[in-house]
Parts: structure tokens; C-alpha cells; sequence
């Protein structure tokens, strides 16, 4: 896997736990999320109808697959994230709790793509929860008065993201990133307006750093966090990218403490430094030193999930 992408991947999704805090504190959760969506969906909708070709051969049951998908990864899955975040829930331990998606993804991998996961990557997976459980309870113990149930609801949206991943690499059918993040945008845009006028709630405050909160979300956690997700996720693998998920959580932290002065103390260190041996171990057991290789399923050539044991 590409360094840079790999890099700009997690430093894209990690922005979207700092983005939700900064528009937390001036609108709801259905405000932010409607007028994140709005703008770009509807410059991707545009590009769409001038620039056909990606759309052409795509059926009914593909676009409606990907509805699916976007109502998964992006509408459920953020609507728990803002809605966490709102309860009091810190950026850093809403992304800390995400952070177990890695080891639930990785250990279903196996019974449902029928992917080979070596005992390496286990080891990894295994040492990446450790990691991410030294870091929640470091920042869960700062939380204050924060509502134990709350720290369900970003373990919801971790559910649903771990769907539309296995639901997008089950599909057999060659559809580009630019239509999936077109499809899913689109369909958060129409899902949150919605909520967001059924609650009263679509107008948007009248705050500059309400438009700041929403620029950046627009800019580097749609375009650039879910663009590059299904990028890697479709050159790499469930198992690769959703390792790269267990930075996530540190770097939100490190990033929290830095913007908002969210606790990062020794432990919190040592949850980041567990993370990144983590990833160092899962990527390892990916070698060439497996030379058994297993394709997993008959699709096209372009579109092809081919394994070595090490690289589920």
C-alpha cells in the first residue's frame, strides 16, 4: 500500500472527529451533517450529469447497492459519531471506540469473503484492540459527567461501517470511487435534510465557525476521508484498510489535545505507540514471505480480490 495515500487517508478520516467538534458547539447534530452533505453532493451531482462515462453499464441493482452502502457508511455511521460527540463524548474517545472496527472487520474477513487472515495479522488485530483499549480508558476516565450509555452510540455507528465495508467488497460489479462517493453523498444529503427539517433544525446558525466546522468537513473528511477509504479498501483489501483504522483513534487524540485540550497523558502514549506496532505487524504478515496465494473469487480481472495468506 502507498505510504502518502495510507498517510492522507488517516489524517482525512481523523479530521472528521475534529470537524464534528467544532460545529458540535453552535447547531445539532442533524444541522451539521445536512449542510456537510448539501454542497458537495451537489457539485458531484453535477460533475455526474456532464461527465457520463463512469456511469455508463452501471444497472439498477449496483446504484442501488450503493445506496445502501452510503446509508451504512456515511449516514449511520457519522449520525452516531455527531450525535456521540454532542452527548459529551470527546473527539478522541469517539475515535477510540471506532477503533475497534479494525478487529471485528479483520475477524470477519474470514467467514464472510472467505479471506485467509494469517496468525500475524491476528496477533496485530489482537495488539491493535490493546492499543485502542489503553487510549479509551485514559480519555473515558477524564469524560466527567457523560452518560455511561453514551459511549454505546459511536459503537453503533463502528456496526454499520463494518457492514458497508463487507457489502461493498462482496459486490462483483466494477464501480468507481467517484460514483460511490457521488451515490453516498447524495443519499446522506436526502437522508439528513429530511431529518434535519423533520426536527426543525435545517436552517444553519448564524456563526462563522459553524461554516468553518462545515468547509473542513466538506473538504477533507468527505472528499478526502471517504474518497480514499473506498480507494484503498478496493486496491488493498477489508483486512489493510481497516488496520489503518487503528490510527485513527490516536491521532484523533493527539489532534484533540492539541485543538481543544483533550487529555493525552503517558497512557494515551503508550495506547499510540501499541496502535502503530500494530500496523507494522499486520502489514509485515502481508509479505512475500507467503507465497501461497488464493483467489477468492471469480470477478474480472480489474476487479479481482487476489490474497497471499498474509494479506487478507
Amino acid at each position: 500500500m502507498n505510504i502518502l495515500l495510507s498517510l492522507a487517508f488517516v489524517l482525512c478520516w481523523s479530521s472528521g472527529f475534529i470537524g464534528a467538534k467544532l460545529g458540535a458547539g453552535g447547531a445539532s447534530a442533524p444541522t451539521i451533517l445536512m449542510w456537510r452533505f448539501l454542497p458537495p453532493a451537489v457539485v458531484l451531482v453535477a460533475v455526474a450529469v456532464l461527465t457520463r462515462s463512469a456511469w455508463r453499464g452501471l444497472t439498477t441493482r449496483d446504484l442501488t447497492r450503493q445506496t445502501m452502502i452510503g446509508v451504512l457508511s456515511q449516514s449511520g455511521y457519522l449520525l452516531s459519531v455527531y450525535y456521540a460527540i454532542q452527548l459529551g463524548v470527546s473527539s478522541g474517545t469517539t475515535a477510540l471506540i471506532d477503533g475497534v472496527q479494525p478487529l471485528v472487520a479483520g475477524a470477519l474477513a474470514g467467514p464472510l469473503l472467505g479471506q485467509y487472515v494469517s496468525r500475524r495479522q491476528w496477533i496485530g488485530l489482537g495488539l491493535g484492540l490493546g492499543g485502542v483499549a489503553v487510549v479509551t480508558l485514559a480519555d473515558a476516565a477524564a469524560g466527567g459527567d457523560v452518560p455511561w450509555w453514551a459511549y454505546a452510540v459511536p459503537l453503533l455507528g463502528m456496526l454499520s461501517l463494518v457492514a458497508a465495508t463487507f457489502l461493498q467488497s462482496r459486490s462483483r460489479s466494477r464501480v468507481t470511487p467517484a460514483v460511490s462517493l457521488t451515490v453516498h453523498c447524495a443519499t446522506s444529503a436526502v437522508l439528513f435534510s429530511l431529518l434535519a427539517l423533520g426536527a426543525g433544525v435545517a436552517a444553519p446558525p448564524g456563526r462563522w465557525d459553524f461554516w468553518v466546522a462545515v468547509a473542513w468537513l466538506v473538504g477533507l473528511s468527505t472528499f478526502g476521508g471517504y474518497g480514499l477509504y473506498w480507494l484503498i479498501l478496493k486496491r488493498s483489501g477489508v483486512t489493510e484498510v481497516n488496520t489503518l483504522m487503528f490510527l485513527m483513534a490516536p491521532v484523533t487524540a493527539v489532534w484533540g489535545a492539541l485543538m481543544f485540550g483533550e487529555p493525552f497523558g503517558a497512557q494515551t502514549a503508550l495506547g499510540l505507540a501499541v496502535c502503530l506496532a500494530a500496523v507494522v505487524i499486520v502489514h509485515r504478515g502481508g509479505g512475500r514471505g507467503d507465497t501461497t496465494r488464493t483467489a477468492v473469487r471469480a470477478e474480472p480481472e480489474e476487479n479481482r480480490w487476489t490474497r497471499s495468506p498474509g494479506s487478507a
